[in-house]
């Protein structure tokens, strides 16, 4: 079996999927995926920009089902199970305030926020944050977080070769 071959073909859809996931309020290491398909399609010749493409596409459909979410019914669930996830009344209170004044910014700040980019799209949702507004925010936050992501994974391989490079040079010394 060509297990090289078979994570070449669902790498990149994996990588999507993985951040759509964790972008629409399930907890779920995207970042960490996407970093390793970054990784794989650097060191197979790929192209990152693919990776980088699919990692977009994932946070901004996966961030728009958390929105929907929030929006339709977020609220009464959290206000019901809410202290299962030790999530108070004043806590979702604070939360609307907040998105409220500052619902831009932290759409775009709550993608490099482990934590707040699973749940920043649903809260948008449950402020009733405009759908237009955040679906702009959100795509700009998922385009930026997922060319930096991209971009540190080709600047780690670099290090990491340079480094390698460097210990060979120094053992044929």
């Amino acid at each position: 079996m060509n297990w090289a071959g078979i994570v070449d073909a669902l790498g990149y859809p994996s990588a999507g999927l993985g951040i759509l996931i964790e972008s629409a309020g399930i907890p779920f290491p995207g970042d960490a995926l996407l970093l390793v398909a970054g990784a794989w399609a650097a060191t197979r010749h790929h192209s990152v920009l693919v990776v980088i493409l699919f990692g977009f596409v994932g946070a901004t459909a996966g961030a728009d089902i958390g929105y929907l979410l929030g929006y339709r019914g977020g609220r009464p669930f959290v206000e019901r199970f809410g202290h299962l996830f030790r999530i108070r009344p004043d806590h979702l209170a604070r939360a609307e305030l907040f998105f409220a004044r500052h619902g831009d910014k932290a759409i775009i700040a709550a993608r490099f926020l482990l934590g707040l980019r699973t749940w920043s799209a649903m809260l948008a949702g449950m402020a009733r944050m405009p759908f237009w507004r955040f679906q702009l925010f959100s795509a700009l936050g998922g385009l930026v977080w997922a060319a930096v992501i991209g971009g540190l994974t080709v600047l780690l391989l670099i290090a990491l070769v340079l480094v390698a490079a460097r210990e060979r040079a120094s053992r044929q010394r």
